[in-house]
């Protein structure tokens, strides 16, 4: 019990130092996990969207995880969500003004992913990080998905 205690003070001190250290570290994890950039940069692309678009769109995310990533965006007032009073109820997303305003530099650090992808790829396999390189390669490979539906 003591141990768990310890354990649980130990990852608030992590925390707090690190969001002392770089306060953008906290606002970066809110929408820098792996299907909150997704859904931002659909929503950038395709405008306003249902809950089921969002759902064909995004790649192998279930039901439960995009309806936590729109929570936390909407909490975030990075996604704005309006329900129509119907039956069935319709809900639709879009960005806000403060999403619409994140999109400009996300957009860089997607083409900079995108440029260095293959030389990080190779770093990883020559140290061993075979895993993390096929999650990177399914990660720029659900980017291109996206992309090709987007354009095409």
């Amino acid at each position: 019990m003591i141990d768990n205690e310890l354990n649980k003070k130990k990852k608030m001190d992590d925390t707090h130092y690190r969001e002392a250290i770089c306060p953008a570290c906290g606002i970066i994890d809110r929408f820098g996990d792996k299907w909150s950039l997704r859904i931002l940069f659909l929503l950038h692309q395709k405008g306003t969207l249902r809950f089921n678009e969002l759902l064909r769109n995004t790649p192998n995310v279930s039901q439960k995880m995009l309806a936590t990533a729109l929570k936390k965006l909407e909490a975030d007032k990075l996604v704005n969500r309006k329900l129509y009073p119907e039956i069935p109820p319709k809900v639709e997303y879009s960005l806000t003004s403060l999403g619409k305003s994140l999109m400009s530099p996300l957009d860089g650090i997607i083409q900079w992913a995108l440029e260095h992808s293959d030389e990080i790829l190779e770093h990883r396999q020559k140290n061993g990080k075979t895993e993390e390189s096929i999650e990177l390669q399914c990660s720029i490979l659900s980017l291109f998905i996206i992309l090709h539906h987007i354009f095409i």
